[in-house]
């Protein structure tokens, strides 16, 4: 199979098209505008629909719609645009809709700047809206898994009839790799799961119906214990990360998206000068590996977390770490990025 140069905002977008999405309703904001660039010229070749929403609420509520109707379909956004799109993720979530929103980060709060940052991890990883819901989150290290991963949004929220968020930032979104991509298939040759429970007409069946809204005695806390089983299973049959020389670490990093890159050569240098260092890099950040945190941290005394934040994914660490490993924390929030220099600077101060 032959690689190709791209952008990784150009593969998360080829990766929808690959998945089935032949729905796109999104609204512009850096720095995430190559993707809805990429799908207005794309989607109408292979007969799919693209529309330029009047606003991110829109936008959003556009795809609970087209999800409604048993499409794959898919917007995209960044920080204020995702914030504005929280309620349909609470509708969309709360009527069991699949629906994939792809997130390429920039510095917050508030308008902030557009450079790289994970400062929104929090948000995609518990539910972000209102409810007691929870999306889907993964987040991706490389171009190849901003196309891969998408598709692994797709099917996954397909799956579990819930949103997906797929979390990039900046970095991902800019830089170029190789990325292998196969020819287009089909939505014949992907034989996409069938949805019985979608609004496509009642001719011969009984009327199906999609709500949010449980007014009944009793009805919303079943409806929440029934998302909570969903939750539960995800976490059971879906988790992912990778594991990168942890069988003789003395410490362990947990970092994830493009800041494991840097840590990466960061661990390359520390183990040149004879530091036994590990990585784990969470892929799927909700449901976030929590049984692989525990057991590792069982064996190796100290955990790293590095993200280019305030310290966000470290509660989801120190939660799961075992009792006797000590937890320690570098941080870079203001987009800046942590260089391989200042990871093995931090290695040396905790190993």
């Amino acid at each position: 199979m032959a690689k190709i140069m791209m952008k990784g905002a150009e593969a998360i977008a080829e990766g929808a098209i690959h998945a089935g999405c032949r729905h796109y309703f999104g609204y512009p904001i850096t720095p995430q505008n190559d993707i809805p660039e990429y799908l207005s010229r794309e989607l109408p070749r292979i007969g799919g629909s693209f529309v330029q929403a009047e606003s991110e609420i829109a936008s959003i509520n556009m795809v609970l719609g087209a999800s409604a109707a048993g499409a794959r379909a898919m917007t995209s956004s960044s920080g204020p645009g995702i914030s504005l799109k929280q309620e349909g993720i609470s509708y969309l979530a709360g009527s069991e809709l699949p629906g994939v929103i792809a997130y390429i980060s920039r510095i917050g709060p508030g308008l902030g700047g557009i450079a790289a940052t994970q400062g929104d991890y929090k948000q995609v990883t518990n539910g972000g809206g209102h409810g007691d819901y929870y999306t889907i989150a993964l987040a991706p290290s490389s171009v190849q898994e901003m196309f891969s991963l998408t598709i692994k949004a797709f099917e996954l929220s397909d799956k579990y009839r819930n949103p997906a968020i797929v979390l990039a930032d900046a970095i991902l979104g800019q830089m170029k790799e190789p990325v292998e991509i196969g020819p287009r298939p089909s939505l014949q040759e992907l034989n996409l799961p069938s949805k019985p429970w979608a609004l496509t007409g009642n001719s011969g069946r009984e009327s199906n119906l999609i709500k949010s809204l449980y007014l009944g005695d009793g009805e919303m806390e079943v409806q929440n214990w029934k998302l909570f089983e969903k939750y539960k299973k995800m976490k059971e049959e879906d988790t992912y990360h990778e594991e990168l020389q942890l069988d003789d670490a003395k410490l362990m990093i947990v970092s994830f998206g493009s800041c494991s890159r840097m840590v990466l050569s960061g661990m390359e240098m520390a183990r040149e000068e004879g530091l036994k260092v590990g990585l784990l890099r969470p892929i799927s950040i909700y449901p976030f590996p929590e049984k692989a945190v525990a057991e590792w941290s069982k064996r190796i005394p100290k955990v790293l977390v590095i993200e280019m934040n305030t310290g966000q994914m470290i509660k989801d660490v120190k939660v799961n770490v075992d009792r006797a490993a000590d937890v320690f924390f570098y941080g870079r929030p203001g987009g800046g990025l942590p260089t391989p220099d200042d990871v093995l600077s931090e290695i040396k101060k905790v190993y």
